[in-house]
Parts: structure tokens; sequence; C-alpha cells
């Protein structure tokens, strides 16, 4: 009998069992950035502890640090962002660890930051004190989000306690019209399986939809693996895998061909087992479009808003039957772990080209890494973006979360394409989220509504 990928990372990665049943894992990787990792490091000091292996950490600042060059000098004016950034440069400094600051040119959002340096790899363990750690599953890796406790048992011990999971193999089968992207597949599992409908389960992508992905598609897709409810997402590494990480800094440089003939490895064998399968047939898939308070209440750009009443109609004042094309917006956000690399600038520019943002509508466009800022630049892609009325800013989380300067207003309607559409979300307490693709927030911020992207292809 085959093994899936879960099983055969479970294997490898595991030190020991304990009486709970959880198992004692080896975490290959951890990622650090400066909003969970300030209490772990305090813990350590504590405790007298060293970080046991301080190579296998990397750290990144993105969470707090502002998108607009006036406001990124140092100190910064929040004295509590700037706290926060001073003691993860001090922490990494004191243990050893790999920080890619703004001044390395090599800041930017964890989740793209790590597979970008090269340091994410497939068949790996993978922790980060951030829930959208999943991303990095893209890469045939176990990759978890954990709480600053276990942050600290990482640095620690290098490993981490953990129960076993289920395997849901989720096969996307047909082919994708343009203007459907990676983002509006996510959605569309999560609306057919709900954001419980993962808890206890891995989630594998496979089909021929997922083959066809480039791998930034592939983040994407595993990026929203956690809003469905899943511990961890993957997909199955392939020559894609392999060719994104050739060349990378901190992937194999000698024995690449030894490295490659291991990934292939850990893939999941053709007679692996599931403990459920789900089908989606993405030829029936038209862009998606978020109408509520979870990622799981949304409807294709076509449809109309479900009938119904309750917290998230009143929250934001929608009504049931009501299409969700032509639903105005205030905000339009193109950024974050989910959607901030460069194809997904492209995808962007592509709409922006030639047009203009609404008079009515601010529209922010964050790259998800000072490395990819440079390569939209050099491609021309910023040009676009600020003849069209929209503002080009530095690498960071941005408007995802807004622990930083970018918030929404009031009751401002937000069109995003980032993770999370939760209350509050975006920085004000009455704020509203759309979740959508990139291109379809660039739709929408032209047209200063909710629109069908597909129809200016035509």
């Amino acid at each position: 009998m085959g093994k899936t990928l879960y099983q055969k990372n479970l294997e490898k990665h595991t030190v020991g069992k304990l009486p709970s049943g959880q198992y004692q894992l080896f975490i290959g990787l951890h990622l650090l950035h400066e909003v969970t990792s300030p209490q772990a490091f305090s813990m350590l000091r504590e405790d007298g502890l060293p970080v046991l292996y301080p190579n296998r950490s990397f750290a990144t600042v993105d969470h707090i640090i502002p998108t607009t060059t006036s406001e990124r000098s140092r100190p910064l004016k929040d004295p509590v962002a700037e706290e926060m950034f001073a003691r993860l440069e001090q922490n990494c400094k004191d243990f050893s660890i790999r920080f890619f600051g703004p001044e390395t040119e090599e800041q930017g959002v964890i989740h793209i930051v790590g597979p970008e340096q090269g340091v994410t790899q497939p068949g790996m363990t993978i922790a980060c004190g951030d829930s959208h750690t999943a991303t990095h599953g893209a890469f045939g890796s176990i990759a978890f989000g954990i709480g600053s406790s276990q942050v600290a048992d990482v640095l620690a011990t290098q490993t981490l306690a953990m129960g076993p999971l289920k395997v849901r193999r989720i096969k996307f089968t047909g082919s994708l019209k343009k203007g459907v992207f990676p983002k509006d597949v996510a959605l569309a599992y999560i609306n057919k399986l709900g954001v419980n409908g993962g808890v206890g389960y891995a989630y594998e992508f496979t089909g021929p939809v997922v083959e066809a992905m480039d791998m930034e598609g592939r983040m994407t897709l595993c990026n929203l693996a956690i809003e469905g409810g899943a511990r961890v997402g993957y997909c199955n590494p392939d020559q894609k895998t392999f060719d994104f990480l050739k060349g990378k800094p901190y992937a194999p440089k000698e024995g690449w061909d030894k490295a490659v003939e291991y990934w292939k490895s850990v893939a999941s064998d053709s007679d692996a087992v599931y403990d459920d399968e789900v089908e989606i047939d993405c030829n029936k898939l038209a862009p998606f479009v978020t109408w509520g308070i979870t990622p799981e209440q949304s409807v294709m750009v076509n449809e109309n808003i479900p009938q119904g009443t309750g917290e998230a109609y009143d929250y934001m004042n929608f009504k049931g039957g009501m299409p969700i094309a032509g639903v105005p917006i205030d905000i339009a956000f193109i950024g974050s772990c989910t959607n901030g690399r460069l194809g997904d600038l492209k995808d962007a520019a592509e709409i922006f080209k030639g047009q203009k943002v609404s008079p009515k509508v601010r529209c922010w466009i964050v790259p998800g890494s000072q490395k990819i800022k440079k390569e939209a630049e050099a491609l021309g892609l910023d040009k676009i973006f600020i003849e069209a009325g929209a503002e080009w800013r530095e690498a960071g989380c941005s408007l995802c979360l807004a622990m930083n300067p970018d918030k929404l207003q009031g009751r401002q309607i937000s069109a995003s394409s980032s993770n999370r559409n939760f209350k509050g979300r975006q920085g004000s307490p009455t704020g509203r989220t759309l979740l959508m693709s990139p291109a379809m927030v660039a739709a929408a911020a032209i047209k200063g509504c909710v629109v069908d992207v597909t129809s200016l292809f035509s």
C-alpha cells in the first residue's frame, strides 16, 4: 500500500511519540517575524536557553512595517511597531539568526521571502508563528502555523508536538477560463467544503488544474488551506518545483541532482490511500467574490448573494438575492502573502494598462517583497499602476491585517486580494472586505464596483 506525502514526511520527521498520542516532530525550517517571536525569545532568556539550530531559522519584518517610503525611516513613528522591529533585529543578532531586513533589500512578507530565498524546499517540516504558513506546502512540504509558546519550543528544541492528521485529496479537474485564477480555485474549495471542513485534515491538492499552475498559483492555493480549516495544504513536487528552486540563494548547489532525487521520492505514491477524496470541476468556475464575514461566504461574480439573514447580512448590509456584481467599493488592495507575488502584479497590470482608477476609489498596490518590487519595476509594471492612478508602495503585509498605518476607515468597503474578510480584519471595526483575485480587484478599482473581469477580456 502506497503512502501520501503527508505520511512520508510524518514518518521521516518523527523523533518520538508522546503519551498523549502526539508525535514529536523535528522541524526542518523555522520562519520568524516580529509579531509572534518577541515573547518566544523572552521565554528562552528567562530559562537561559540557546537557540538549538540557529541555521534552521530565518526572519523578516512584515506585519508592522509601513508601506510608504516616507514612513519607513527609523525609528518608526509608531513606538510599538518600532519596539517590535528593534527587538526582532536584536534577537536575531543575539541568537545568530539570519534576518532579511530592509537594509539587505531582501525584506518582505515571510511566506514570500521563504520560497524566493530557496529556504523552503520539498520534504521539509516547516513551522512559523503565522496562520498562513501552509503557503509553503506548494513545494511539497508539511507547513503549519504555530503560537508564540510553540515558537519558543522550536527555537529551543527544533521539535514540536503535533497530533496526526487525516488526509483529504482534492482533485481539480478541467481547466480554468481566462479571467479565472488560482485565488478563485481556492475560494471554490472553501465555498464547497466550508471553513471547518478541513478540521483534523491535511489537504492534498491534485489534478490537471494544479499541474498546470505555476508555483505562484500553487502557493495561493495552499495559502488559503487554513481558511478551510485544514492544518496544512500541499501539492506534490514536480519539475516546476525544481525549476523554481534552482539557483535560489539557499537552494542546494552541490549535490543538486541528489536533492531532486530525494524531492521526487517524497511525493504521494500513485496507490496512496486517502481518508477522503473530493473532486471539483474547474470548467464550471467563474471569478469568486466573498460577500460575508468568512471566506466560505462567497459566490461567483455572476451569481446573487444567497437568501438568508443573520450576522453576516447585518454586518455587510447586504440583502439575500442581490447580485454581488455592482456592489460599490472604496478601497482596492492588491498584495499580501496570498497574492503579492510578481505574477499577481502582472495579472493586475494587464487590467490596469491604459485604464484609470475610478475617482471614487483609492487603490494600493503592495509587492510582497523588495525583490518582487525591483522585478516589477524592471518590467515597467509600476509605471502602469501609477499612470492608472494607483499607489505603488513598499513591501509589507499592508492592508491584509492593518497592523501598520494601512487601514480601512469607518464603513469603507475594500476589494482585497488578501485572505481574510473577518469583521475588523482590515483595521476598522466596521470596515467591510470583499476577497477576490488581483485581476478582479483591478477591475473593481477601475469600475468603482464589483465587476466580472472576464468581461474586460472580450
